[in-house]
């Protein structure tokens, strides 16, 4: 796999498909405030991230870079993978450390069996009510910003799925708990931690967070801002499954051409990444009526 080094006194070229940033967090950094040092970093405006991490959190950020940006689209939808640890006998105003002590509760006769079988009610699929400091928008305004001030909406719940969920006790500390997450995107960790506790009689707040997997990108391919590294675009939607194309077929495609399925080789639903011998993505195709594809964006040109 091609990486670009980059260190903080260089500015590396950027594929003309664009690429692909792996950023492992720290905390206090906004994913804007990541976005925007990434811009000046890479010389390009062209930047963006593919789901929001609180800024309190930490791992991993999956950043486009160029033509790129516009695979993002597809991996804003990827699995997710978090550790955090679990506060019990406090709830907050924001369900996370940050936020201002809303509620206490004695809490200090509960077992760990007791906080087993209470998390194992929310494994599979489930509910949430998104929390009022998260990014959803309702009626065009972001829930943090209205949570700013001051102000409360009623939030639909949304169905999310937990794939995994893993409860370990951390010695020494019989309120806290240390939990491990696979879920699909949009599952709230903080809220998961709240409805823990509330399903212990008391309540929770999740006192830190760290993402280690975003699809197929974990922490061994993330880096700090100050030692970023470019991935080539095509790694971005390599585990969709590669279909390649030869040279009289890859002009066709850089066209951004209408394509028979049989023959540009592709089978099932897709979407479908379209690559040429040497590698290089070229487009992602969709279906489209009968038995074609079309792209729903084209990266080389």
């Amino acid at each position: 796999m091609m990486k670009v080094l980059l260190k903080v006194s260089e500015t590396p070229p950027i594929p003309p498909e664009g690429g692909i940033v792996i950023v492992d967090k720290e905390p206090g950094w906004t994913s804007h405030d990541v976005v925007a040092k990434a811009r000046g970093l890479l010389g390009t405006k062209k930047v963006g991230h593919s789901g929001t991490l609180d800024p309190d959190a930490t791992g991993v950020l999956v950043l486009g870079v160029g033509r790129a940006t516009r695979l993002l689209t597809f991996l804003t939808g990827m699995d997710k993978s978090y550790v955090g640890e679990v506060q019990l006998g406090t709830t907050t105003s924001t369900l996370d450390a940050a936020g201002d002590v809303t509620g206490t509760f004695d809490m200090a006769g509960t077992t760990f069996a007791q906080i087993e079988t209470a998390a194992a009610q929310f494994r599979g699929d489930i509910e949430q009510i998104p929390p009022m400091v998260s990014a959803l928008k309702v009626g065009g305004k972001r829930l943090h910003e209205l949570a700013r001030e001051g102000i409360e909406v009623e939030r639909k719940a949304r169905p999310v799925t937990i794939n995994r969920l893993v409860v370990e006790q951390i010695d020494g500390e019989p309120l806290a708990f240390r939990v491990f997450v696979d879920c699909t995107s949009g599952t709230y960790i903080r809220t998961l931690a709240a409805d823990i506790g509330e399903a212990l009689g008391g309540g929770a707040h999740l006192r830190s967070l760290r993402r280690t997997a975003v699809g197929p990108f974990g922490l061994e391919q993330a880096n700090p801002l100050a030692s970023l590294e470019v991935l080539p675009a095509v790694e971005g939607v390599r585990s969709m499954g590669l279909t390649e194309v030869h040279e009289d077929l890859e002009i066709d495609v850089c066209h951004g051409k209408v394509l028979p399925l049989d023959r540009l080789g592709v089978i099932g639903e897709g979407p479908w990444p379209i690559v040429n011998t040497a590698g290089r993505l070229l487009a992602v195709y969709q279906a489209h009526r009968g038995d074609t594809a079309k792209p729903a964006l084209v990266l080389a040109g």
